[in-house]
């Protein structure tokens, strides 16, 4: 039986899974992980986790099927993530994940005053915010000079996998796009000049597409693995583009709405889209863009309530629903770890307004759901506001499983959403550009037939004018308290230092 095998390195888990060649799964496999939090706005993780990971899953989807015969091999990872290793791929120090990472501010006032926004908009498309990696490196080698003087290659998640399972040293287009300002987005090379400006000692990684080959696993990699010494590795991406790539959702005028521990839209395009506000990349495919934004808290808001009331999913959902729109009275901004875009705040904070003594836990878990609802809308009509042409929306991710969340989602935002039968995500993305890198005669799958839409979710009418008038006072909500937020995250900062 002919399978390709995917594998995804997520924030809280990473994910596995081998499909056969109609995309029928026969395996899945998956490891919960923590990332560290050493500061207030410092979020990283151990790389060897990653390869530890890999085995074990790659091990236990094998030994589940024994007759499958692997012809290729998928790849992603969450990003942009800086990992720098020395010159016998050591990292030099813990992986600084993406946009959820806050700490180089001060290297992002930097460069932006000695480069110019205006000439790093038109060199990578989006301004410096915590979502771009090079501040990140200008970062290290400011406040960690050992680390620096060691530090030789670049990897994110997924290029890490092909280097440990074939010995190249790659990264895809997408990737590279968010290693702003390094990376130039209309050239689609590295951008040499910054490059050696500010990470001298760093040998660029080659430049590939996601669904490139990169080479074939090792013997050392097979001994590690199970993997057949020889196997096809793909170069794979960040896990928004391949979960986007899972369900089709990379087609112009499609927009991919993410749901998981963080939210993340991707909208798809021909054209470069610059917006201050969100971020421009390049595609998973050749001459494609991307318009991407992604909210810092989604269902990480919803397991705090979880864990912070005691109550299981199901109650709160129940609840929830007992609730009704607006959650009687009650607004909430989900900012709790600050925010990406659009407003590009690392320094916003959590708000729930309009408390009384007679709301309960289903009124806040109500709340908590509407406001990433809210929150993706302001990302929508932003989008909109910078030249994307949205036709579709396809939801993926773990949230999807639930229904009231995408009902809140659709209400709040007027869109109709599709939901394809396999919501995997990226694991099975990765597994798929495989099994088109690897097919045989030329007969490259379709990921129509692959993930057909299962499933529309309309948006109530009856909710419109109520989550209209809610969506004002939500934007409203911020400027009025976006002061006291950010004199409040100066005294956490002051109290974790």
């Amino acid at each position: 039986m002919r399978c390709t095998l995917g594998v995804d390195i997520g924030t809280s888990s990473s994910k596995g899974v081998l499909v056969d060649a109609t995309g029928a799964i026969v395996a899945s496999a998956t490891r919960a992980h923590r990332v560290s939090r050493p500061r207030t706005g410092w979020v990283e993780m151990d790389a060897d986790v990653w390869w530890e990971e890999f085995t074990q899953l790659s091990r236990e989807l094998l030994a589940a099927a024994p007759e499958a015969q692997v012809a290729g091999v998928g790849v992603s990872g969450m990003g942009p993530c800086i990992l720098l290793a020395d010159a016998d791929d050591r990292p030099v120090r813990e992986a600084i994940l993406y946009g959820v990472d806050t700490r180089a501010g001060d290297q992002i006032e930097r460069l932006t005053a000695e480069l110019g926004e205006d000439e790093i908009v038109r060199v990578g498309g989006s301004s410096l915010t915590s979502q771009a990696g090079g501040p990140k490196i200008v970062w290290i080698a400011d406040e960690e000079p050992t680390a620096w003087s060691r530090a030789e290659r670049l990897f994110m998640p997924a290029s890490w996998l092909v280097r440990r399972l074939t010995g190249a040293y790659v990264l895809d287009h997408q990737s590279a796009s968010q290693v702003s300002p390094l990376y130039d987005i209309d050239r689609e090379a590295w951008h040499d000049e910054w490059w050696q400006r500010y990470a001298p000692t760093i040998a660029q990684p080659e430049l590939r597409w996601a669904g490139d080959i990169a080479g074939a696993v090792t013997a050392d990699a097979a001994a590690a693995t199970g993997i057949p010494i020889g196997t096809p590795v793909i170069t794979g991406t960040i896990d928004a583009w391949a979960e986007a790539v899972s369900v089709g959702a990379h087609g112009t005028g499609d927009l991919m709405l993410m749901y998981g521990t963080t939210m993340f839209l991707v909208a798809t395009g021909s054209e470069t889209l610059r917006s201050p506000s969100m971020w421009t990349t390049a595609g998973a495919f050749a001459g494609t863009r991307n318009l991407a934004g992604g909210l810092s808290t989604s269902g990480a808001l919803t397991a705090w309530l979880a864990d912070l009331t005691g109550a299981d999913y199901g109650q709160l959902l129940a609840e929830a629903v007992e609730s009704g729109a607006g959650a009687r009275g009650l607004l909430m901004l989900p900012y709790f770890a600050g925010e990406r875009t659009p407003i590009q705040d690392p320094n916003a904070r959590g708000v729930i307004a309009g408390l009384t003594l007679a709301h309960t836990r289903g009124d806040l878990y109500r709340a908590a759901l509407e406001a990433t609802a809210l929150g993706v809308r302001h990302n929508v009509e932003t989008m909109r506001a910078a030249g994307a042409d949205i036709r579709r929306i396809v939801a993926v991710g773990g949230g999807t499983q639930g229904a009231l969340w995408l009902q809140v989602v659709s209400d709040v935002t007027g869109l109709v959403q599709q939901v394809p039968e396999t919501t995997l995500g990226a694991s099975y993305g990765a597994a798929f550009l495989a099994a088109k890198a690897t097919a045989e005669h030329g007969d490259a799958p379709a990921i129509e037939d692959w993930n057909p839409v299962a499933r529309t979710i309309t948006p109530d009418p009856g909710a419109r004018a109520r989550y209209d008038a809610l969506f004002d006072r939500y934007l409203r909500l911020y400027d009025a308290t976006a002061t006291v937020s950010h004199e409040l995250a100066a005294d956490q900062r002051g109290a974790a230092a």
